[in-house]
């Protein structure tokens, strides 16, 4: 079956020769499902994600690549157990956004499209600039102004427009949607080929681990896109044949801003009610995410779980992965920190595989962590 984008909640699809960021009603999108590979599928000549471009739904002749991909996974011992930390942030903007940036922007460019509009707390912003100034396209990004300095200043150095926007996430979000019908929109959230650069994540694992599953991902959660893609490549790997059961996923969000995690605890596949608060964690402070009921399924799908994370353990967390010499954002320490939570509540055993996913590096969340250390600036 040719492949096409996906409306999930009504069926519908549309052709990919078209770009689209939304379907009708401005649903979210996905791809339809993939048959998945095998490992002699994979490009072993490439080191970067681009060895999975058989499993990409259109070939790009020209991919705007820089090496994203092939990340270290670093075995840790915390809380008395060894968990496999997958360091996301050694890529060429320092998160793991760069996957997702790499795959939407190449096949956006290979559709026609010149000019892109984003919509970011950070992360994504400045992979998008990177990645669009490395494929000779312009971008302009829309950023909460209490964005990271780090952040914004990376965006600006790659050539993007970037336009702080006050108020909250969505207040950004819903900036930038209303700015959609003269620009087209590939914000990370929205666009479907964005997902389809994530699930190489789950490519990479299943290479990194002999061709195997792990037993257990936890994966720092705003909007899902790490889950969604973790999710879609495994999937498509048991599809083919290549494992033999699902990971399970498991979604770490904070108590000040965790609807995701709300919801899947209460046993809902759509929005309850939930505290939305400042957060260390900002990276994943998504107070409306649009594909909450999509996370939901496949953390149900994958019989994981999500957790919710106090501040205290965030920042303890973030010093702990620290002074083991991993140094990154608090958003992505929530991973060390519900690794504690899972193992003290018997969710998951020390002798099982489980892999932290650590998104960003703390050389973005310098004054976070200099506020942690008592440091002033």
């Amino acid at each position: 079956m040719t492949p096409a984008y996906l409306d999930p909640r009504s069926g519908e699809t549309f052709p990919l020769d078209t770009p689209r960021w939304c379907g009708t009603g401005r649903a979210p999108l996905f791809i339809t499902d993939l048959p998945g590979i095998t490992r002699a599928q994979i490009d072993t000549t490439t080191r970067s994600l681009w060895r999975y471009r058989a499993a990409l739904p259109m070939q790009a002749a020209d991919p705007i690549t820089m090496g994203e991909g092939c990340t270290p996974l670093v075995p840790r011992s915390l809380g008395g157990a060894t968990a496999l930390l997958k360091c996301e942030w050694f890529m060429p903007t320092g998160s793991f956004k760069d996957r997702g940036a790499s795959v939407m922007l190449s096949f956006l460019r290979q559709q026609g499209i010149r000019e892109v509009l984003e919509d970011s707390s950070g992360n994504g912003g400045a992979a998008v600039s990177a990645y669009a100034a490395a494929g000779g396209m312009r971008a302009t990004i829309m950023a909460p102004e209490s964005t990271s300095l780090a952040k914004t200043v990376a965006m600006r150095a790659a050539g993007a427009a970037v336009e702080l926007i006050p108020g909250n996430r969505q207040a950004t979000s819903d900036a930038a949607e209303a700015r959609a019908a003269t620009t087209f929109y590939a914000s990370h959230n929205w666009q479907p080929f964005f997902l389809q650069g994530t699930k190489t994540l789950a490519y990479e694992l299943w290479e990194d681990l002999g061709f195997a599953a792990p037993d257990n991902i936890i994966i720092p959660c705003g909007a899902g896109s790490n889950v969604l893609g973790c999710d879609i490549g495994f999937s498509e790997l048991l599809r083919a044949g290549a494992i033999a059961r699902l990971p399970r996923l498991f979604a770490a969000q904070p108590e000040n801003c965790g609807p995701i995690a709300a919801s899947f605890m209460a046993g809902r596949d759509h929005k309850v009610a939930s505290p939305v608060l400042p957060t260390i964690a900002e990276g994943t402070a998504i107070a409306q995410p649009l594909r909450l009921p999509e996370v939901i399924a496949a953390l149900r799908r994958s019989r994981g779980g999500a957790i919710q994370l106090t501040e205290a353990e965030i920042a303890a967390a973030t010093l702990e992965l620290a002074r083991t010499g991993i140094y990154v954002e608090p958003t992505c320490a929530q991973a060390a920190a519900a690794f504690h939570r899972l193992l003290a509540a018997g969710a998951i055993a020390p002798g099982e595989t489980t892999v932290l996913v650590l998104t960003g590096t703390g050389l973005k969340a310098t004054p976070r962590i200099a506020e942690l250390l008592g440091i002033e600036l």
